[in-house]
């Protein structure tokens, strides 16, 4: 090879290695978020959708320098087997470094093994079932689960000379989650359960059902129900039944959420619920995010979705920023076990060991302010682990 030759081939090489170096640097990472973008569900991909961007804008628009490509994939709904065909897609095809988002529990089941094979660290944003982050080791929360949210409010109402009480829930893993913890923890307290009703998905006349229960003698029933039109379904025949003149109190826990909270009107006034964020929450970090979501979408809602996404993209900032945008899903997921922050909803860290979010929970009852109707804070249960985990 001549001396010119070997200049030639001196030279293509370093310009290779200072391309290939550049692109590392410029490396765009890819989040996959998987929700319902459409149907009865579909608002929940629109609070993933503006928490995840407006966090992005809230740092500049990239994460730890790097640019970041959101790739929102449709699950409709409830549809296992539809959600692991679009995360094996996001995977292979699309070459994601992160997943996040999973509103429904069957959902994110059904990716598990997908995700334990190709080490992809993924952030659940929303679905509330304890035994989610057992079934791979790179499930993280960032939501809540039904005991970590249910233990403290049944503790309460047995303080409170609560004795007696049915339970009413959707029939499927978070709704048997929060009926299995509420009968735990209020039965260890002194309480009873006079009656434990199950209410089918498909439900939309809840009527029969609070018949039994104003039939029952409990002196309240503790619900839970998926987001959206169930939730005004049952609060509108827990009110037209009598089932508050009759004195029988209203506990739940994500019932009263902010997207729904304005169309129940004055029949939600009182109604008591214990959950980790309000939209009122009073703290610098919670008018942050409040004021970001309004910057990207003047109608945005901060509401337990939006901020489960938004944590949930702080999470995935610190994996990217202790990677250094490489993908590496242990070295990442390492990082993420340590975490500790101030969320909007309060102070917040990630547990070690079951890789769930630890968070205050709060006692809250719906008042009107300025008009509006919001989740007062009244009480404050403290840090709460996942209950449900230490089973």
């Amino acid at each position: 090879m001549s001396s010119c030759t070997r200049c030639g081939a001196a030279a293509l090489t370093a310009a290779t290695l200072a391309f290939s170096a550049a692109g590392a640097a410029a490396q765009t990472v890819k989040v996959g978020i998987v929700g319902p973008f459409s149907g009865p569900f579909a608002h929940y991909g629109t609070l993933f959708k503006n928490g995840a961007e407006a966090y992005i804008a809230s740092q500049g628009g990239k994460l730890a320098g790097k640019d970041v490509e959101l790739i929102y994939r449709d699950t409709g709904g409830p549809n296992p087997g539809q959600t692991k065909t679009l995360v094996q897609e996001l995977i292979v095809k699309d070459k994601v470094d992160y997943l996040g988002g999973f509103v429904f529990t069957p959902n994110a089941f059904a990716v598990a093994p997908l995700i334990q094979q190709s080490q992809t660290p993924t952030v659940i944003f929303n679905a509330a079932t304890s035994a989610i982050t057992d079934k791979s080791e790179f499930f993280l929360r960032t939501s809540y689960t039904l005991w970590q949210v249910t233990v403290p409010l049944a503790q309460w109402a047995a303080k409170n000379d609560i004795k007696k009480v049915v339970t009413a829930v959707t029939d499927y893993g978070p709704g048997i989650d929060a009926e299995t913890a509420w009968k735990s923890e209020f039965t260890k307290q002194g309480g009873t359960v006079v009656e434990s009703i199950r209410m089918p998905m498909a439900t939309t006349d809840f009527a029969p059902f609070v018949q039994r229960i104003k039939a029952s003698g409990a002196q309240a029933v503790y619900t839970f129900l998926p987001g959206g039109p169930p939730n005004l379904g049952f609060v509108k025949a827990y009110n037209e039944n009598g089932l508050a003149k009759a004195g029988i109190r209203f506990l739940g826990t994500a019932e009263m959420d902010e997207f729904d909270l304005q169309k129940f009107g004055d029949s939600a006034l009182g109604l008591t619920t214990a959950f980790h964020y309000s939209a009122a929450h009073d703290s610098p970090a919670n008018k942050a995010f409040v004021a970001a979501l309004k910057k990207k979408d003047a109608n945005a809602i901060a509401n337990y979705a939006s901020v489960g996404a938004w944590d949930g993209m702080h999470v995935i900032h610190e994996m990217i920023k202790a990677t250094g945008g490489q993908k590496d899903g242990l070295k990442a997921l390492a990082a993420a076990r340590s975490l500790q922050w101030e969320s909007p909803r309060g102070p917040v860290r990630i547990d070690p060991k079951t890789r769930h979010i630890v968070q205050n929970v709060y006692l809250r009852t719906v008042e009107k302010a300025g008009g509006q109707l919001v989740n007062k804070e009244v009480q404050s249960f403290g840090p709460q682990g996942d209950h449900g985990l230490d089973k």
